[in-house]
């Protein structure tokens, strides 16, 4: 009785770790495609590690430190075979606009902020993950996120441009930041070469990217400028911003101390940020699940971004997300498994060990590079066109949430859209499409409005409401009754309610149709329903509704109901 018990056990835990299931099913012939994919794999994360770090208002080394914790724990951790986690351009943008004004220009105050936003977000995650909350990021619909990427990849791209240029600005806002930019860069006190190898690393980088995908452009931009920067004179190095000496080795275990107006504050970016990144993780684990064919596991993947962001913490690191950019790489250099992960957190450790004075001439005008690249990589134009052409409505709602993140707050602006988005849905749900149906010959019931050859019935109404019937929209229900009783053309004594589009009905609409019901008799007008769905009719025997209405009165079809009308004895 032990053994099965103890396999059982052995089974459940293995389920929460996917890494261990990995090892147990691990094929040998996988061995050497995950090896060579982690070491090209180590060549990317190594740059935008500290590109990401700087652009979220940290020191380099610490992307290297986030990146390391990042990769393991969710190589343990994580359901997806190829799924790299890390640094990410579109919560650079949250990270460094919550940490900055609270960090007072204290480099490790703003790494105290940071780590704490990693853990709060990682608590928040694993909560929503247990609670099997990962519907939640629906929220975020397609223009939403639009909206959002197109504002952090404007706000961050903007934070970046004195750097690319050698400038230092301040700025309280995107638009204060820009004319700080334009006003110095006007002035000429921009350092011309500083521009010119950031501006040159870009378009490598661009370049590499759009006509070379399978060159690690990132990688060649970085040692062609690091490379050129050790050819200068000392004194032309001297003016040109590097990365200087990194720490030797990794960042001891350690619980940020903040005081509890500042976690306060931090609470609502720890929200939207983890909002940002499991509507980003959602959407590139179910393509990647699907490619692979494997199932897609949603709350699992919550939970092991949760316990991700928890080890970046707690090793000094900043919150995480999936990479769109990076997945791909270990994708097509043969990745198999997460050991790819694996090899790619080593082989940083590794510099980080033995050499990470390897590091210290990279120029932080490429640094500033690689986020420009990423954030123009995060810019959606082609999709707006698409959402204006057919849907102008969200195309709009796409533009508020984006002139919410950029010219308001990056965190305030998602919670705005978020917003909008719901009041959206509540204002189509408070006024849905309704129709009167007709006959017409060989297809059926239509709206009349729409097929003016549809033939009514006389004395009969059938009437179609598309949307589900609750406290907002029963009144408006109630009133388009009475208007479709008053424009038949001929005297009404029988309503059919085509209710199948109807999927619920509160007690207040539920209070609604019995009033309805008691009006329309004292009129002699019968009130019907057909094709209601099992479930709202249950809601309506719990309501007692059915019964006061009365059992005939509901029909599995509207044939059956019409079929019924035209064979009662004619008042």
């Amino acid at each position: 009785m032990t053994a099965p018990i103890s396999s059982l056990l052995l089974d459940k835990i293995i389920d929460w770790l996917p890494g261990l299931s990995m090892l147990r099913r691990y094929e040998s012939r996988w061995l050497v495609s995950d090896v060579s994919a982690g070491l090209v794999l180590t060549a990317i994360l190594i740059p935008v590690g500290m590109s990401y770090a700087e652009a979220s208002g940290l020191p380099a080394i610490y992307g290297l430190y986030t990146t390391i914790s990042t990769l393991l724990i969710y190589a343990l951790f994580g359901p997806s075979r190829i799924l790299v986690l890390g640094p990410d351009s579109a919560l650079a943008g949250l990270i460094a606009t919550t940490i900055l004004p609270l960090s007072n220009g204290s480099t490790d105050k703003a790494i105290a902020l940071a780590s704490m936003l990693a853990l709060m977000t990682g608590v928040l995650c694993i909560i929503a993950g247990l609670l099997r909350l990962g519907f939640i990021t629906e929220l975020l619909s397609k223009p939403i996120r639009y909206g959002y990427l197109n504002g952090i990849a404007l706000t961050v791209l903007v934070s970046q441009l004195p750097k690319l240029f050698g400038l230092e600005t301040e700025g309280g806002n995107l638009i204060q930041e820009l004319i700080a930019f334009i006003d110095q860069l006007v002035s000429g006190e921009g350092h011309w070469l500083v521009a010119a190898i950031g501006c040159s690393c870009l378009v490598i980088i661009k370049l590499g990217q759009r006509f070379y995908p399978r060159l690690p452009a990132i990688l060649i931009a970085m040692l062609l400028a690091t490379l050129f920067v050790n050819l200068l004179s000392p004194q032309t190095q001297s003016e040109i911003a590097v990365v200087g000496r990194l720490p030797q080795g990794f960042p001891a275990f350690v619980w940020p101390i903040l005081s509890m107006p500042e976690i306060q504050t931090l609470f609502a970016a720890a929200i939207a940020i983890t909002l940002v990144a499991f509507a980003d993780m959602s959407v590139l684990s179910r393509t990647y699940a699907q490619r692979l064919g494997d199932q897609p596991k949603p709350n699992q993947e919550l939970i092991a971004l949760g316990l991700a962001n928890l080890g970046s913490g707690l090793f000094h690191g900043f919150s995480v997300s999936s990479s769109a950019s990076r997945t791909p790489v270990a994708e097509s250099a043969g990745a198999k498994t997460q050991l790819t992960n694996v090899i790619g957190a080593i082989g940083i450790g590794l510099v980080l060990y033995f050499s990470p004075a390897l590091l210290q001439h990279v120029p932080r005008a490429v640094l500033a590079a690689i986020v420009i690249a990423a954030c123009l990589s995060l810019v959606e134009i082609d999709g707006l066109k698409r959402l204006y052409r057919i849907r102008p409505s969200e195309f709009w709602l796409s533009i508020i949430c984006f002139l919410g993140v950029a010219l308001i707050d990056v965190v305030q602006g998602i919670f705005l859209a978020v917003g909008v988005a719901l009041i959206a849905f509540v204002w189509r749900a408070w006024r849905p499409y309704d129709a009167v149906l007709g006959v017409v010959m060989n297809q059926g019931y239509r709206d009349i409005r729409r097929h003016p050859e549809a033939e009514q019935i006389t004395g009969l109404l059938i009437f179609r409401w598309d949307a589900p019937l609750f406290f907002a929209n029963q009144s408006t229900f109630d009133e388009h009754i009475q208007q479709a009783i008053e424009a038949a053309k001929t005297p009404t004594n029988w309503i059919i309610i085509a209710a199948e589009p109807i999927t619920d009905i509160d007690v207040t609409a539920a209070d609604m149709l019995l009033a309805l019901n008691t009006r329309l008799n004292n009129r002699h007008i019968e009130l019907n329903f057909a094709e209601m769905k099992g479930p709202v009719k249950d809601r309506l025997k719990d309501y007692g509704l059915f019964t006061l209405i009365g059992a005939e009165h509901f029909f599995p079809t509207i044939e059956s109901a019409i079929a019924h009308y035209l064979a009662r004895p004619q008042r």
